[in-house]
């Protein structure tokens, strides 16, 4: 099954693109819906003709945002991306409850959380006086669960909010949520999940899920940058990082870009619709390029969860570490060759530093330092997967030779 968007609606590379963790291609539907808006004028907020179709269009697409996430309408607060939405949500819920019971200093998180979820929490901590309590993990990226009831347990009144990632994004392990949504809710502490990496790959309900807010990004399941959401349980009030007209349920200020809403709404759908027939076909090409650099690279490690199935693990994941390589020089020779992959979270890029999430999950500095990640995605194709194959072997062989040379001359 050929996925790849055609000529007419993408101008993307020939290229290997193995990267779709970092950013995913736009859907031509989220193309087609933003365009539509482009050539209208409007503020969502104003009471004449322009302003109510704006608000319409914004409305349809909460509307449909929601049905595909088993949310409420009006549990869609839109932000300008998964990073606003997780500091909203930790922020918020620390403010707002700290506030109201000054004992409420905790927030309980894992070790292998996005910068955007942890720097966030770094900042609670320097400035707000807030206590970070971090969870560990197993070797397979899941959290462990008789800590966290041990840490709640301990103090479970001095938790301000809890927050767990839903589906890990550099080696894709799905968490054990409903296990830590049941101890949240016996001791009355409101919990988040930054879900970005998990919707439009796992059918994800925010009402069966029973979290309290939901982080999520239109640009990891083909919409625009620079638009996502917070998914916010009815009676859950964070206060406020910006403040302004209110425009989002009082909590999130700001003029609304229609144009994204639109495009975000449209690759949400469009990511619902094939989400079943899209991930088989992306984790059978991630099971055969598993299989086939494991024949080419033998002593390579595959970091994650072992059991490939939507349970444990995404479907569009394969995470690697090299032994005897330095995963920024892999990266550059694959590149070389047209494969463009990554060295973990996109967002860290250029930071020479081993990845926190692989050195939690208990992996050597050196194995961090070693490691790739290749994300599949709506486009990928066998095609792709026959490029890493062609160029893996040769690629390591060149970085190992490059690694040792530096240890001779040290």
């Amino acid at each position: 099954m050929d996925m790849k968007p055609s000529s007419k609606h993408s101008s993307l590379p020939l290229q290997a693109y193995l990267d779709h963790a970092a950013t995913t291609p736009m859907r031509p539907e989220a193309i087609a819906a933003m365009s539509e808006q482009f050539g209208s004028v409007g503020n969502a907020s104003s009471l004449h003709g322009a302003g109510r179709r704006a608000r319409r269009v914004v409305e349809e697409s909460r509307e449909l945002i929601a049905s595909h996430v088993g949310a409420a309408p009006s549990e869609i607060v839109f932000t300008a991306g998964g990073t606003e939405s997780d500091n909203l949500a930790v922020k918020g819920l620390f403010w707002a409850r700290s506030a109201s019971d000054p004992q409420q200093k905790k927030i309980l998180t894992s070790s292998i959380e996005h910068h955007a979820l942890l720097d966030p929490l770094v900042w609670l901590a320097q400035e707000a006086g807030a206590v970070v309590v971090q969870a560990g993990v197993d070797a397979q990226a899941r959290v462990d669960l008789e800590q966290v009831t041990e840490f709640i347990a301990l103090d479970p009144q001095a938790f301000a909010v809890i927050s767990i990632m839903l589906a890990n994004n550099e080696v894709g392990t799905v968490q054990p949520l409903a296990e830590l949504v049941e101890l949240a809710n016996k001791y009355g502490i409101p919990i988040h999940t930054d879900a970005v990496q998990a919707v439009g790959q796992l059918d994800v309900d925010f009402a069966e899920l029973g979290v309290d807010a939901m982080s999520i990004s239109a640009h990891k399941l083909g919409g625009p940058a620079g638009v996502g959401a917070l998914v916010l349980g009815r009676n859950i009030e964070p206060t406020p990082l910006l403040h302004g007209g209110g425009q989002e349920r009082n909590v999130r200020s700001g003029t609304l870009d229609v144009p994204a809403i639109a495009g975000f709404a449209a690759a949400v759908d469009a990511a619902a619709m094939d989400r079943v027939e899209r991930n088989a076909h992306v984790a059978s090409l991630r099971d055969n390029l598993v299989k086939r650099i494991l024949d080419v690279v033998p002593d390579a490690i595959v970091n994650g969860d072992q059991q490939f199935s939507e349970q444990y693990r995404l479907p569009n994941n394969a995470h690697f570490s090299f032994p005897g390589c330095e995963g920024d020089a892999l990266l550059m020779l694959l590149d070389a060759k047209g494969v463009e992959c990554s060295t973990g979270s996109a967002c860290s890029a250029g930071i020479a530093q081993p990845s926190h999430v692989l050195l939690a999950m208990g992996a050597t500095s050196s194995t961090a330092r070693s490691s790739l990640r290749f994300s599949l995605g709506w486009t990928s194709t066998q095609a792709d997967v026959d490029a890493v194959i062609s160029a893996i072997g040769p690629a390591v062989e060149r970085a190992r030779m490059a690694s040792a040379t530096l240890v001779d001359q040290a």
